[in-house]
């Protein structure tokens, strides 16, 4: 029996179907090669473990899978190589689809981000 947060018909789900597989695909990558350039990346991992929690409702997981997508595309509204402002749009997309769906963004998303984070080897500070 289909739970009411599980409604798709407010979404495009085949759109949310095809998020997925890109973040599926290409998000750890994604993270671990700009660790160090973005400032929100525990929010985006904690999110990445929501939209990947078999308990979030199906509209959460369209909202934060759409937000991880952008994240990933590497064509977006400003290009995530400008210096200072490349991930100002992501940054935006992302903290807006959290604070649409925070309340599932639960403890243990944030304990597997913070988890995932520790293990991942830090970015080498560039010499002036």
């Amino acid at each position: 029996m289909q739970k009411p947060d599980d409604d798709t018909s407010a979404f495009d789900a085949d759109k949310m179907q095809s998020d997925k597989r890109l973040v599926m695909r290409e998000f750890a990558q994604k993270l671990r090669s700009n660790l160090g350039k973005i400032p929100f990346a525990e929010d985006v991992t904690a999110s990445f473990y929501c939209a990947m929690d078999s308990k979030s409702p199906a509209f959460v997981k369209a909202v934060l899978f759409g937000a991880l997508a952008y994240f990933i595309m590497p064509a977006d509204v400003i290009p995530d190589f400008i210096a200072a402002l490349g991930y100002t749009d992501d940054a935006s997309v992302l903290l807006a689809a959290m604070k649409t769906v925070q309340s599932h963004i639960a403890p243990d998303h944030r304990e597997k981000a913070l988890a995932f984070l520790e293990k991942q080897p830090r970015p080498e500070p560039a010499e002036d």
